[in-house]
């Protein structure tokens, strides 16, 4: 930073860094940089579509903000529009989009066959995570890879979310299952702005087609990062760590719900994504006391979290006690019909919808 970060050249870093990804991924040749999670999905589908010549994505998961995937909330008429993911409002994407974005759900092989056997050849890619909370079902992400090959279709695996927390250079290498192109971000820079595309050299051909570019996707931080994140990830069994954080958070949950006789539903899942939730008709309200109430204890709380490497069992012990206080006083408030009196301010937004 100091030298200054900012070049319209490539830095060294960007070509440190894409040795090493094609180093860890040997299935994949080429890389493009962005610096975050959404440009990378955008990039990957503008080369998918670039690729291929084609202009239908199947989509499965949420992939970001832009045109090309709320694109997928067009209904059929401006009525329907934002009919499918709450929360996912498509205002302001071109209603000439509509029917250039469908969606299925994960391990739902009989959605994905429709939408192959509709769209056929105009099938330019299906974007998806790996896994998101769970491992696909047997054979599920087989069958995407075999669907996408016979019809001409790239596979774009999204590991921004799951990427590191679950396998050192991503869930698909642990699954087993080798995509056309493959996108990282978030951890990838352990906070600082990065993202990636990997991909083969045939799937990646369309990058050099198409005008893909923006000036601080050649800025040298993130990619200086990424580097020595991954560095770091590599002489660490991360993904060991998180899982046993998360375990641990998970059990304090289950265990205080319990004994306060909250019903507090801890999702079944990785431990790496760790999240509950509440089983009752005011779950927004309970779920808002209980962030407010964490508040007051020092933790910026929400009803799930994603472990690191710095989550360590003292820190995990500290949360367990106020959990412990917590769930009590919620419990409390609910079974007193006060609850309302023990809000501390406005219900929260809930979130979106996603399609797993």
């Amino acid at each position: 930073m100091n030298m200054g970060s900012m070049c319209s050249l490539n830095p060294p870093e960007e070509v440190e860094l894409a040795d090493m990804l094609c180093g860890l991924h040997p299935w994949a040749d080429q890389v493009r940089f962005t610096r975050g999670g959404g440009d990378a999905s955008g990039v990957a589908l503008r080369i998918a579509r670039a690729t291929t010549d084609r202009s239908v994505v199947a989509i499965c998961g949420y992939h970001g903000w832009q045109d090309w995937y709320l694109a997928a909330n067009l209904g059929e008429n401006d009525a329907l529009r934002g009919h499918l993911l709450a929360g996912l409002n498509p205002l302001g994407v071109p209603r000439e989009l509509r029917g250039t974005a469908v969606t299925f759900k994960y391990n739902h092989r009989d959605e994905l066959s429709a939408i192959i056997d509709q769209f056929g050849d105009k099938l330019a890619a299906v974007i998806m995570e790996p896994c998101r909370n769970k491992e696909p079902d047997p054979g599920f992400l087989q069958f995407v890879r075999e669907s996408t090959r016979r019809c001409g279709a790239l596979l774009i695996f999204d590991e921004i979310t799951i990427g590191w927390r679950l396998a050192y250079g991503g869930a698909h290498l642990k699954l087993g299952i080798t995509p056309d192109i493959a996108v990282f971000a978030k951890a990838l820079g352990n906070g600082h702005p990065i993202g990636a595309v990997i991909g083969t050299k045939a799937a990646m051909r369309g990058a050099h087609e198409s005008f893909i570019s923006s000036t601080y996707w050649t800025e040298s931080v993130g990619p200086a990062a990424a580097v020595a994140t991954l560095q770091k990830l590599g002489s660490t069994d991360a993904p060991a760590h998180v899982a046993r954080i998360g375990s641990m958070i998970m059990e304090s949950w289950r265990r205080h719900g319990e004994s306060s006789r909250l019903p507090v539903h801890v999702e079944e899942g990785f431990p790496c994504l760790a999240h509950f939730s509440f089983k009752h008709p005011e779950s927004e309200k309970l779920r808002t006391l209980y962030t407010q109430l964490m508040l007051e204890r020092g933790f910026l709380a929400g009803t799930s979290i994603y472990p690191t490497l710095a989550h360590e069992s003292d820190t995990v012990a500290l949360y367990d006690r106020a959990i412990e206080e917590v769930f009590e006083e919620i419990a409390i408030a609910l079974d007193s019909g006060n609850l309302d009196g023990a809000m501390r301010g406005a219900v929260a937004m809930s979130g979106f919808q996603r399609l797993i």
